[in-house]
């Protein structure tokens, strides 16, 4: 099977082609300098020859979307229209990763797959307006939602919290903020596990199961990293607010995965553990 990895430069897309090349797949590589997914015709150049076509490529600046809607809906829903439009062409099938900003954030139990969607933000909109143009331009498609995501390349929260709990002494975090953190790692083998088992076209969530707030987070990276976790404060929301706003809720569902016969994520604190060293030292 020969897979082609959009994207694959990112902190996702790394540990993506990582996972295919240990599973002995035929994996190329697409970063920005290889293909322009706002060209649908350079982008089905680069697909040909493809069994299955992943997008890892997202515009994922969530405040800088705020005053750059455009830019962000280039790559988000353009982008994501041209990729899933050329594989359909080169008859590969489409994994496209989205995002739980494509919901309100107002739940209180998980969200189902098939939830209707509310973004609040510009990021939102624009991912939302990707899974339109994925599901109306390819029939044969793996719609994979994920949150909180975290990994070993380029900078991601526990990195950043561990750095600045170690220089401050201290810091606070929102603690009225709750979701599901995922490791890279778990979300590349899950996309692998999706496709081998033939999985039926539609909407997944890649996240961990079990839930925390921000501030539990930070806690287990900065325990993670040798520090006492109560130099972790809580804070609110309202007292650090951001252009973009944030989901309160990100918690995602997981029904679909009993269908498809696959096994979701397991419990993120359990996978933080495993994570950690690589994490924190990558």
């Amino acid at each position: 099977m020969r897979w082609s990895v959009v994207g694959a430069g990112g902190m996702l897309g790394q540990d993506l082609v990582a996972a295919l090349q240990d599973a002995g797949a035929d994996v190329t590589s697409l970063g920005r300098g290889t293909v322009d997914i706002g060209d649908v015709a350079d982008t089905e150049r680069a697909l040909a020859g493809a069994d299955v076509v992943v997008n890892c490529a997202a515009y994922t600046a969530v405040d800088a979307a705020e005053t750059d809607e455009p830019a962000a809906f280039a790559v988000n829903a353009t982008g994501a229209a041209n990729v899933a439009r050329a594989a359909c062409r080169v008859g590969a099938r489409v994994v496209h990763v989205s995002t739980d900003y494509v919901f309100d954030g107002a739940a209180h139990t998980p969200y189902a797959e098939g939830a209707p969607l509310g973004p609040r933000s510009a990021y939102g909109r624009t991912k939302a307006a990707g899974e339109w143009a994925v599901r109306a331009e390819h029939p044969d498609h793996l719609l994979v939602r994920t949150a909180w995501l975290y990994g070993a390349h380029g900078g991601c929260f526990p990195k950043t919290i561990a750095r600045l709990a170690a220089e401050r002494g201290g810091l606070d975090v929102v603690a009225d903020q709750v979701g599901q953190p995922t490791w890279t790692v778990d979300l590349a083998s899950l996309v692998l596990r999706l496709v081998e088992a033939q999985a039926p076209s539609g909407t997944y969530h890649g996240t961990s199961s079990g839930t925390t707030t921000w501030h539990g987070f930070a806690q287990a990276a900065v325990a993670a990293a040798g520090l006492d976790p109560a130099i972790v404060r809580p804070t609110t929301s309202e007292a650090f607010v951001r252009p973009a706003p944030r989901p309160a809720y990100s918690v995602l569902g997981h029904g679909a995965f009993a269908d498809a016969g696959v096994e979701p994520i397991g419990d993120w604190l359990e996978r933080w553990h495993l994570a950690a060293p690589q994490v924190l030292a990558g």
